[in-house]
């Protein structure tokens, strides 16, 4: 092994999300258009006395480690022995609010683990047990994402500049899975094939949280209504809202109004189709 291995770890938009059904083992079957953006974690392999995780940076946890470490799953999902390592995890972006911040650094390390012999190559597939988005990761394409994130198709979608938004509020995949109603299935299953239609477009998961955060309307009515925009709508199971653009001079201006009027908050801009993660 080389003294130290640095690999970027990307955050990812959902363009559209939709709820097809619940599924007999519990999961959701879903339908989601996603694409990755150049926004980064950055992930730092050495070799070390012991297994260790540290997460530093804007967006790390309190004490540099998370409970609920999903570098710690890895290996209890492979039910193989953890190796002297330090994973140094920089965190740039924020995690819980729909950019796949832990199923990328959970891809990434399984990457750095595979390309370092200390793991066998599986199916991409066999991880949606470990993490419903880590296969979307691993396949490092764009793609429509189908079943409960085991279906997937290479889709090459429109060059979009964005705008992000992450709110003062923080949402819970599993709290918001758990609040979905059968009433609110409105996506016919015989809809759901390969090839993205007129009815894949906004997010079911806006119907629970406008419900809960009455922060995500003033948000959202403010980013409609931006010089140039084409659509503003949630990430994921959010919490982060972004509008999306076609020239990037609007999206820096949508930033610089955001910045003003809303100063608590992160804002970033971002654009797709250009990291090569192959």
């Amino acid at each position: 092994m080389l003294d130290k291995i640095t690999e970027k770890s990307p955050a990812k938009i959902n363009l559209f999300l939709k709820i097809i059904n619940k599924r007999k083992d519990g999961f959701h079957n879903i339908r989601t258009g996603a694409t990755f953006i150049n926004l980064y974690d950055e992930i730092i392999v050495k070799p070390n006395d012991r297994f260790e995780v540290l997460y530093s940076g804007s967006f790390a946890p309190v004490n540099n480690k998370f409970e609920d470490c999903i570098i710690n799953k890895i290996f209890d999902f492979l039910n193989i022995k953890k190796p002297k390592l330090l994973f140094k995890i920089n965190k740039n972006f924020p995690h819980k609010a729909g950019l796949g911040s832990a199923s990328s650094n959970a891809a990434t390390v399984i990457k750095i683990l595979e390309n370092l012999d200390l793991i066998k190559r599986y199916n991409i597939f066999n991880y949606v047990d470990l993490g419903s988005d880590i296969p979307f990761f691993l396949y490092q394409k764009d793609a429509l994402i189908r079943g409960k994130g085991e279906l997937i198709s290479n889709i090459i979608f429109p060059k979009y500049y964005f705008l992000i938004v992450q709110p003062n509020f923080k949402c819970s995949t599993k709290e918001m899975y758990q609040s979905f109603s059968s009433n609110d299935f409105d996506y016919s299953p015989e809809l759901d094939l390969e090839e993205i239609n007129e009815f894949d477009n906004g997010n079911d998961f806006e119907k629970i949280i406008i419900k809960k955060e009455p922060q995500f309307k003033t948000l959202i009515d403010y980013l409609e209504k931006l010089d140039g925009v084409i659509f503003s709508r949630m990430t994921g199971s959010g919490s982060c809202i972004f509008s999306v653009f076609d020239k990037k001079e609007h999206a820096d201006k949508a930033k610089h109004l955001m910045s003003n009027k809303f100063q608590d908050l992160w804002i970033e801009t971002a654009e797709n189709n250009v990291i090569n993660l192959i």
